[in-house]
C-alpha cells in the first residue's frame, strides 16, 4: 500500500490525521470527503484467498474472522479488520465487513441505480457514510462539478417522464425520489474519477435536509475478469 495523495485541484477532499478527527470535522467550504490515509501492515489478499468467496457479496462478522487459519502477516490483518469493527461502533455506527465478488446489476433501466454508477447517499436525518477498501480495487470519487444528475439530462428525463405516466410536477419529482432516479449522476466527458485507494478510511458527505455541503460522489470500482474480490468496510 502506499499513502493517498489527493488530486489535483480537488478541494472538496480533507485530509485528516486520527479517526477522531474523521469523526468530529464538519463538512464545510464545500469540502465533502474526509479521508485519514493509513497505510497498513499485514497480508488482506491471504484472508480474501481464505474465504475463497467465488460470486456476490459475503457478509462477515468477527466469528467468520476469527475461525480462518492465517500466517503471521494474514493475522495482523485480521486484528486491523477486527480493530476497525469496534472502532465505528464505539462511536455508535454500524459498520459492515464485506468479501465481494460483484453487485447486483440493473443495466435495462431508464437510469441504472446500481452502486456502479456515480451516485449520492441519502438520509432523512444528519449522517455520513464511512468507507474503507482493504483489498481488491478501491471505491471512485468523482468532483461534483464535473457531473450531472441523470435526470436532468433532457432525453433521460423525458424517458422517466414516459415511465411516469403524468406531468412534471411535484408528483413526478418524489417518483424520482422514491426509485432514486435523483441520486445517480453522469460524469462529464473530461470529468477525472479519483479512487479512494487502499487502506484508507473515508467519511463523506450524503444528501440530507439541512446538509450544508453537496453529497459526496461515488462508485464501486467495474468488474474486470481475472480481478481478485474486494474487501471493503462500509457503515
Amino acid at each position: 500500500m502506499h499513502p493517498f495523495t489527493p488530486p489535483p485541484d480537488n478541494s472538496c477532499i480533507k485530509l485528516v490525521q486520527s479517526f477522531q478527527e474523521l469523526v468530529a470535522t464538519p463538512f464545510a467550504d464545500r469540502v465533502n470527503a474526509l479521508c485519514w490515509p493509513r497505510v497498513l501492515p499485514g497480508d488482506f489478499g491471504e484472508i480474501v484467498e481464505r474465504l475463497n468467496v467465488s460470486e456476490g457479496i459475503t457478509n462477515l462478522d468477527e466469528a467468520r474472522l476469527i475461525a480462518l487459519r492465517l500466517s503471521a502477516a494474514g493475522q495482523i490483518a485480521r486484528d486491523t479488520l477486527l480493530a476497525d469493527l469496534e472502532l465505528l461502533r464505539a462511536h455508535a455506527l454500524a459498520p459492515e465487513l464485506n468479501c465481494l465478488q460483484s453487485y447486483p446489476r440493473d443495466d435495462d433501466a431508464v437510469v441504472c441505480t446500481d452502486v456502479y454508477s456515480f451516485h449520492a447517499d441519502r438520509a432523512p436525518v444528519a449522517a455520513s457514510t464511512y468507507l474503507c477498501t482493504y483489498y481488491g480495487p478501491s471505491s471512485e470519487g468523482l468532483r461534483n462539478e464535473d457531473a450531472q444528475r441523470r435526470v436532468d439530462l433532457p432525453a433521460t428525463r423525458a424517458e422517466l417522464l414516459q415511465l411516469f405516466g403524468g406531468n412534471d410536477d411535484e408528483s413526478f419529482r418524489e417518483f424520482l425520489s422514491e426509485n432514486c432516479y435523483d441520486l445517480h449522476y453522469a460524469p462529464a466527458p473530461a470529468a477525472q474519477p479519483y479512487s479512494f485507494g487502499l487502506g484508507n478510511l473515508w467519511r463523506i458527505a450524503i444528501a440530507y435536509p439541512g446538509c450544508p455541503v453537496p453529497p459526496c460522489l461515488h462508485r464501486a470500482p467495474e468488474n474486470i475478469p481475472g480481478q481478485p474480490p474486494r474487501l471493503l468496510l462500509i457503515s
